[in-house]
């Protein structure tokens, strides 16, 4: 873990772990990016958040991911990033905590670095633009989101869109992003 992982303002806590040390090579403000991604994604679509709300972010490589994929997805092999709620929260409510006075922990969002840097290449974009796109992606799944029938998928790939043109990065569909997680 590098720096402060407790990037808490306001209603959420983001912690970030950065496991693979090519993240800060390749985008020195990894983290700051991610939170903001993390944040402009929650406000955007769950403003009532309840407080002490807290997603946990793992900036790691591709052997991770392709570990963690092959035993939580029975996929063998890298992806670019995976989502594990921790509620079951159905897309568009607001998300509960089990218990008073214990903080709501939403879940957990794990990227890979050489995947999502390859994926850019091949895109044309910028790095930085493509793991805003993957941290909101991951967020929006841990708020109930997913992409597995075509009018949710146009839910979510609409919400990003939004989310994303907050923060001044481009309609990565328009540019033929896609997302495995």
């Amino acid at each position: 873990m590098t720096g402060d992982p407790d990037h808490s303002t306001g209603t959420a806590t983001i912690a970030i772990a950065v496991e693979a040390d090519d993240w800060g090579g390749a985008l020195p403000d990894c983290e700051a990016l991610i939170e903001a991604a993390a944040r402009a994604a929650l406000a955007g679509t769950c403003p009532e958040l309840p407080a002490n709300t807290i997603v946990s972010v793992l900036l790691a490589d591709d052997a991770t991911l392709r570990e963690l994929n092959r035993v939580w997805r029975g996929q063998d092999k890298p992806t670019n990033v995976l989502s594990f709620p921790a509620t079951e929260t159905r897309a568009g409510a607001v998300p509960e905590r089990d218990f008073a006075g214990v903080p709501l922990e939403l879940g957990d969002i794990a990227l890979a670095f050489e995947t999502c840097r390859q994926e850019a290449q091949v895109l044309s974009k910028p790095l930085a633009d493509h793991v805003a796109h993957l941290a909101v992606h991951g967020v929006l799944h841990l708020l109930g989101y997913d992409h597995i029938e075509d009018a949710d998928a146009a839910v979510m790939m609409n919400l990003e869109t939004v989310v994303l043109a907050r923060l001044g990065i481009p309609d990565p569909y328009l540019s033929g992003d896609t997302v495995d997680g």
